[in-house]
């Protein structure tokens, strides 16, 4: 990827291309090529009953995306990964009631877009339905 000026659209394609990422390799070099571009990124792994880990998945997002040096540690730059992590999970959260699951969460930042992707298997034994969930927010540039 050639360094280029993304908007929040690129950016929100960016989390969702990442959270969708087949395997760890993958996840590397797309991160690797947003970083080549300009952009940042990280992914984690998300699972279990969704609707009692909704707290765990944001802090997963937060601690992720200071470690990976797209946020800082202040309030607002906390509060912008919380509010569009948590926009993200209530997006998929009639579905997953009651109900266990597994995927990912991926983070992508350019200057002041930021997007959080939800991307999850969800259900009971075999019968698994698929669900995404996306949040942005707009955050001052450091």
């Amino acid at each position: 990827m050639e360094k280029k000026k993304f908007d929040s659209v690129d950016v929100a394609r960016a989390a969702i291309r990442l959270a969708v990422t087949p395997s760890r390799e993958s996840e590397e070099k797309y991160i690797a090529a947003l970083s080549d571009a300009g952009a940042k990124a990280v992914a984690v792994d998300i699972g279990g009953d969704i609707m009692s880990s909704i707290h765990i998945i944001i802090e997963r997002a937060i601690v992720a995306s200071r470690k990976s040096g797209i946020t800082k540690e202040n309030h607002v730059q906390d509060g912008a990964i919380a509010g569009a992590a948590r926009e993200a999970v209530a997006q998929i959260a009639e579905k997953a009631i009651g109900l266990n699951g597994g995927g990912k969460i991926a983070v992508a930042r350019y200057g002041e877009h930021l997007s959080v992707c939800v991307f999850m298997s969800i259900g009971l034994l075999h019968l698994n339905d698929v669900v995404i969930g996306l949040g942005h927010r707009s955050v001052p540039i450091d």
